[in-house]
């Protein structure tokens, strides 16, 4: 554990976890799903159900959805912001669950052309971590770059995608492979210690087999 785990990060609001974490998580499932969100439904769960509304977790989590920093003076009036772009949103205090992490959020998003369902949590200190993407088991932070790909599960798509990052020079810090049946769409989560390079999300979209790639920056 650091000081930064301890103190938590420069944000607007009283817990790092319930506000900063929050916002965190609005902006990962905004960037997951690619484009501006235009509807959003998110069941809160657990700790974030009971005290959210109190510790400002629900503007944070429209605020983040609408791509603002933990330090962002707006989250304070982000349903107001919300109403201003044209964001339709829903929040819902979901059942309790042991099984899942006290600071638990579930997005389902719609765009003017993607849906996406996000499920995430905040961890303590601003960080947070993504739990699932449309149905998928994932892990990863968003401290990294980060590489999605949707791809058929066909022998040789993970091999095609990491040779070609290790011949650009990249370091692959994670990855984590999912799929739901043997054969049928899969999801791959690459995190790199380098910076995604412009053009990257072009060449592995046309490798054979992937159906969609997605670049989340560092939240």
């Amino acid at each position: 554990m650091n000081l930064f785990d301890i103190i938590g990060p420069v944000m607007i609001g009283p817990s790092s976890s319930h506000t900063a974490g929050a916002v965190r998580l609005g902006n990962m499932a905004r960037n997951i799903l690619g484009e501006e969100p235009r509807r959003a439904r998110i069941i809160v769960y657990n700790s974030f159900a009971k005290t959210g509304r109190g510790h400002g977790t629900d503007k944070a989590l429209i605020a983040g959805l609408l791509g603002f920093a933990p330090d962002d003076e707006r989250i304070k009036t982000s349903f107001e912001e919300a109403g201003k772009r044209g964001l339709v949103y829903e929040l819902v205090a979901g059942e309790d669950d042991d099984s899942l992490h006290p600071n638990t959020a579930l997005f389902a998003l719609e765009g003017a052309t993607r849906k996406t369902e996000v499920m995430g949590c905040s961890i303590g200190g601003g960080r947070v971590k993504i739990t699932a993407v449309d149905g998928f088991e994932v892990d990863f932070s968003g401290e990294y770059p980060t590489i999605i790909t949707v791809h058929r599960d066909r022998p040789g798509i993970v091999a095609r995608v990491t040779t070609h990052l290790a011949e650009k020079g990249f370091n692959i810090a994670r990855m984590r492979v999912s799929r739901k049946t043997k054969g049928e769409k899969a999801l791959m989560i690459i995190e790199t210690d380098e910076p995604l390079p412009e053009g990257i999300k072009e060449v592995l979209a046309s490798i054979e087999d992937i159906c969609r790639v997605l670049l989340i920056l560092p939240v």
